[in-house]
């Protein structure tokens, strides 16, 4: 017995992928922080806010995805300074 309501599972069978908690939180930050702040904020800021606002069963999984998000972005910026370096500093 699957626990999706028939519209998730509607979804599902058309291949339309699900909102993580870590995701949900993220714009949720991002939407209150828009409204409080209209003038602007950090990134940063974001991501403390939707942290927070996770239940403390989620945080683990919500910290591996940061982690891996910043490597990935992370390893993306070194090759992108080697190719910039092999190409002699010329874009």
């Amino acid at each position: 017995m699957s626990d999706l309501t028939p519209f998730e599972s509607l979804l599902r069978a058309s291949g339309v992928r699900f909102p993580s908690a870590w995701q949900a939180a993220w714009e949720e930050a991002e939407a209150t922080l828009a409204v409080v702040f209209p003038e602007g904020y950090d990134v940063l800021e974001v991501g403390r806010l939707a942290f927070e606002s996770l239940h403390d069963d989620l945080k683990a999984e919500a910290l591996d995805v940061l982690v891996y998000g910043w490597w990935e972005a992370e390893q993306d910026r070194k090759a992108r300074a080697a190719r910039f370096e092999a190409a002699g500093g010329a874009l």
